[in-house]
């Protein structure tokens, strides 16, 4: 079974910076510990309001990512500013995500099939620039059709609805895990590479990471709470040792 890789989301690292108005703690460290830590790439979202990640920190992290030969995944709304500055800054991918000023986090799934004769196009586009189109969908047939449609390259399912069934001791968290099953086996089917994340923890990614349609989890605001009673660097080992002993039970 192939390994299972994972990308750190230092968002966080951000927002912690922005709660005072400081230059510090400094993503493009934290992107660096995280990389020396056995992260595979990195994760950010720059959102419209620049509550967290800042152009700056996006423009950075690309050279540093492009330097250290690790992949920036952009995490970006369907906008046209957005699009240009991923058209400017060219990172490894793009993952195009639902984005509403008033949400916490991102809340679902990108309605690709809702959207799709406006969001086909972007997806074009950014493709033929030589970026790895993703999009971050719910875990749905005409989700998973609708990315294929578009020409994405990779779909990456929410895990929040079955992540945040298992800390509430939800017994249709194993219903939603058996939907995410099935989303990657069609996603799989129709060419996509298939990554998930969103409120991934210890407790759950053992679950996520047996899917064998599974190449690369993004997890971030759970490493970066973890990193503040153990540290960047052991908080992602010990998320790494998880995935790797589970995906070492998958049969190929």
């Amino acid at each position: 079974m192939s390994r299972l890789r994972l990308g750190v989301n230092i968002d966080h690292v951000a927002t912690l910076r922005n709660a005072r108005g400081e230059t510090y703690p400094d993503p493009l460290r934290a992107a660096e510990v995280a990389i020396a830590a056995g992260a595979d790439g990195i994760t950010a979202h720059l959102r419209e309001d620049r509550r967290h990640i800042r152009d700056a920190d996006i423009a950075a992290l690309a050279a540093l990512c492009q330097r250290l030969g690790r992949p920036l995944n952009f995490e970006m709304a369907v906008t046209a500013e957005m699009e240009a500055l991923a058209l400017k800054l060219v990172p490894h991918a793009a993952c195009l995500v639902p984005e509403r000023r008033e949400e916490v986090t991102t809340e679902g799934g990108l309605d690709l099939a809702g959207g799709f004769n406006r969001i086909a196009p972007a997806v074009r586009r950014l493709a033929s620039a030589g970026i790895r189109v993703s999009c971050f969908i719910d875990a749905r047939d005409d989700q998973v059709d609708a990315a294929a449609a578009a020409g994405a390259q990779i779909v990456e399912f929410t895990t929040g609805p079955f992540c945040d069934a298992v800390r509430a001791g939800d017994p249709e968290a194993d219903a939603y895990l058996a939907t995410l099953a099935r989303a990657a086996r069609r996603a799989a089917g129709a060419g996509l590479e298939v990554h998930a994340g969103h409120g991934i923890d210890y407790a759950t990614v053992g679950s996520v990471a047996v899917i064998p349609e599974m190449r690369e989890l993004n997890i971030g605001h759970f490493l970066i709470g973890e990193a503040v009673f153990l540290g960047l660097p052991a908080a992602i080992r010990g998320m790494r040792e998880r995935m790797d002993a589970a995906r070492a039970t998958v049969v190929a």
